[in-house]
């Protein structure tokens, strides 16, 4: 891991985010030689669309339009 003072960073700041980013190395920004913050490549994944997800994973078992109970057991209908 490659390391460099909080000064010299700020000074090349842009540059150092560029390598980090080629390079896929972490880097230690340090003051007074302790360790300040690290920085990371960011790792992108390529995502799936939500539309359409599910598709091909659902089965119809039995009859889906008649009614389970007779219409005459039905209180909101009386």
């Amino acid at each position: 891991m490659k390391e460099i003072q909080v000064s010299k960073f700020k000074a090349q700041c842009l540059r150092l985010l560029d390598e980090v980013n080629r390079t896929g190395e972490p880097l230690t920004i340090t003051r007074n030689g302790q360790p300040l913050a690290v920085i990371n490549p960011v790792t992108v994944t390529k995502t799936r669309a939500d539309f359409g997800i599910a598709k091909g994973t659902a089965k119809i078992k039995g009859d889906l339009i008649t009614p389970v109970v007779e219409p005459s057991e039905w209180e909101v209908l009386s």
